[in-house]
């Protein structure tokens, strides 16, 4: 029975504490877009992966030119 008196306030606490918690992500927008990621995975994305891998050519104004 002392037992119980130890869990019951742990417990409150804990409780309080995932409270916190939930409150916290609720203010800092972890729940603002529920659907892109859902989604997201659908799309197909493999075109702009290749862009990205892919190298750019430089255009640098500050290469001397081949005309002397």
């Amino acid at each position: 029975m002392d037992v119980i008196y130890t869990l019951i306030p742990g417990m409150m606490f804990f409780g309080l504490l995932m409270v916190g918690i939930l409150i916290w992500a609720v203010r800092k927008g972890q729940y603002e877009d529920m659907e892109g990621n859902a989604s997201r995975i659908l799309l197909d994305d493999d075109e702009d992966a290749m862009l990205i891998d892919s190298p750019k050519p430089k255009k640098d104004g500050n290469q001397p030119s081949q005309r002397q």
